[in-house]
């Protein structure tokens, strides 16, 4: 999956993910401007989003390559078929 670096870079990512999630809950709870929650929802999806995509392409590039370098046929299609699984959700379209 993520080597330490990176796997240590995903935590504190997601650390701050978590800060700006307990910032849109706190901002809701004081009853803060709706476009001041909005735009701090719009920064914590795009995080989210950017975790996501940092994810994605490890996964590409270790777990994929590996089963296509050293897999056969069968895993080879089933890494196909979960990738175009993984890039509907991110497009939101159905599969």
């Amino acid at each position: 999956m993520l080597d330490p670096a990176d796997k240590r870079r995903m935590l504190t990512r997601l650390k701050r993910i978590e800060g700006q999630v307990a910032a849109v809950r706190r901002m809701v709870d004081e009853d803060s401007y709706c476009v001041d929650v909005l735009v701090q929802i719009a920064a914590a999806r795009g995080a989210l989003g950017k975790a996501g995509t940092v994810l994605l392409g490890a996964h590409v590039e270790h777990c994929v390559r590996d089963a296509f370098e050293r897999g056969d046929a069968e895993e080879r299609q089933a890494k196909v078929d979960e990738l175009m699984d993984v890039f509907a959700r991110y497009a939101g379209v159905a599969r």
